[in-house]
């Protein structure tokens, strides 16, 4: 499928409803995640960002790990919302765990002390330069995806199942699939509160 990036962004939105009925190939998943990592910029090309792809069986069980982690945290509270969007997120075929090695962050601050304040907010940046390139990627394939932020809480068991290194600091989950339903109508506040030129 080709489609040009103003399309192609454009068309990225949060689907929450997405199921499992996936016809793009894992082969394919791996190129764009493979992509995204290899091309999306990073400061001082530090190239920080790990990713951790789920799908099948890996995927159910990190949706519930997380499901029985937030019931702890919400003890006797009501649940049935929660455990609405877990289901609506182990509905999906896949997750991209996004992470950043903090080893390559520590490193920069100690070789660039001048910087080191910065070099965590410019990760962070990167971060999410490489979530948008993951997103659209699987946006212009056709599936649907959102963006979740259950770390902390889920840190420790995610890098005990997944043998995942210390080093990596876990940022984002995205689960993704097959749209099963349509996006609601976003709204956009005016352009000309939010952009200024000069010359």
């Amino acid at each position: 499928m080709t489609i040009d990036l103003y399309e192609a962004l454009q068309s990225r939105r949060s689907y929450y409803a997405i199921n499992k009925d996936v016809k793009v190939s894992d082969e394919r998943i791996k190129e764009i995640v493979e992509f995204a990592v290899k091309h999306t910029p990073s400061s001082f090309n530090s190239q920080s960002a790990r990713v951790v792809v789920l799908t099948g069986a890996a995927h159910d069980k990190l949706w519930d790990l997380t499901t029985d982690t937030l019931k702890v945290v919400v003890g006797d509270g009501d649940f049935s919302g929660t455990q609405q969007k877990m289901d609506s997120f182990k509905a999906g075929y896949g997750t991209v765990l996004f992470f950043e090695d903090e080893s390559v962050v520590r490193a920069l601050q100690e070789q660039f002390a001048l910087y080191a304040d910065n070099f965590p907010v410019w990760s962070n940046q990167s971060s999410g330069m490489h979530q948008l390139v993951v997103w659209t990627g699987l946006e212009a394939e056709g599936l649907g995806a959102s963006l979740q932020h259950y770390n902390p809480l889920i840190d420790e068991q995610v890098k005990a199942e997944w043998n995942i290194p210390a080093e990596w600091k876990l940022i984002a989950q995205m689960p993704f699939g097959n749209p099963a339903a349509e996006p609601g109508e976003k709204e956009f506040q005016p352009l000309d509160t939010r952009v200024k030129f000069y010359k």
